[in-house]
């Protein structure tokens, strides 16, 4: 069964393109990782999902039913994270999660408390008191206290520290294995790939490819920054899987897309001071998907 289905979504701001065209579905039960760079669309299709903004055109299904007659009971089972969290800057963070508490038809102190625990958050103190990656862990436990069976997340992680990122990773598996569906947007490859089953990936508004987090994986990109001594290194350049190449005195920047094995000879022949392989940014590993968009 799918949760969420999406055909055709389109979304103009005046003559500013948001997104178009788009159709894609989520599977019940899977976490579904929506990447792309900053401005490629995602946040505009997420509060398209949400009835926050009107669609141009095209159409959205969530739990089976219409993203816009039916907003406010699809609503009762989303939680929602948006990328960044505003609040009553007066409240205190038990009154403010107590008022989110007060929509849903539950009794969700329980759950509250031991999220708020396992996130180290403390109730008592005032939201303007707190850090924005306190603020944060309130846009967590908000989204998740009344125990949704979709959870939208808008760029979580930001804010978090990298403890309290695994930790929140950790809850989110926990979450899935309860049977919830998880809908992960992220601009970093590196989360999508702990977490996700099936990724979607946009371009300037447009879906490039959707397809398993394990056909991903095999697809293993690294970008290389060598320091180089006198010589030559244009046998190792010529390797099959080397892409966009950069100069700059002695310095070497490329992407290797392939089986480490094949480059590491190379490599080691290579006149070499000092050598760094690095994962390279969401941009860059997708490189190849939006210049074969741009070849069509």
């Amino acid at each position: 069964m799918n949760i969420i289905e999406i055909n055709g979504l389109t979304k103009y701001y005046g003559k500013h393109r948001g997104v178009e065209d788009l159709s894609f579905s989520v599977k019940e039960g899977e976490i579904f990782g929506f990447i792309g760079p900053n401005g490629a669309g995602k946040s505009t299709t997420i509060r398209t999902m949400l009835n926050l903004i009107a669609p141009t055109k095209g159409s959205i299904e969530i739990f089976g039913k219409d993203s816009r007659k039916d907003a406010a009971l699809i609503a009762e089972d989303i939680g929602y994270l948006p990328s960044e969290v505003y609040y009553y800057e007066e409240m205190k963070v038990g009154e403010l999660l107590a008022y989110s508490a007060s929509f849903y038809k539950k009794d969700c102190k329980k759950r509250i408390a031991e999220l708020s625990e396992l996130l180290e958050l403390d109730l008592s103190r005032k939201i303007e008191d707190l850090s924005y990656g306190n603020r944060k862990k309130v846009g967590i436990v908000q989204g998740l206290l009344h125990d949704p069976r979709l959870i939208i997340l808008d760029e979580p992680t930001s804010g978090l520290d990298p403890l309290m990122q695994q930790k929140f990773f950790h809850l989110l598996k926990e979450e899935n294995e309860r049977g919830k569906t998880i809908f992960f947007s992220s601009h970093i490859l590196s989360e999508v790939q702990k977490l996700c089953h099936r990724v979607a990936i946009l371009r300037e508004g447009h879906l490039v490819k959707l397809d398993e987090i394990n056909n991903l994986r095999d697809e293993s990109y690294r970008r290389f920054t060598l320091e180089t001594k006198e010589g030559s290194l244009e046998e190792l350049l010529a390797v099959e899987g080397i892409t966009h190449v950069t100069r700059e005195n002695h310095t070497v920047s490329f992407i290797y897309k392939g089986d480490m094995s094949r480059i590491l000879p190379f490599l080691a022949q290579a006149p070499l001071r000092d050598m760094l392989i690095e994962e390279p940014s969401l941009e860059e590993v997708f490189l190849h998907y939006y210049e074969k968009e741009d070849q069509k």
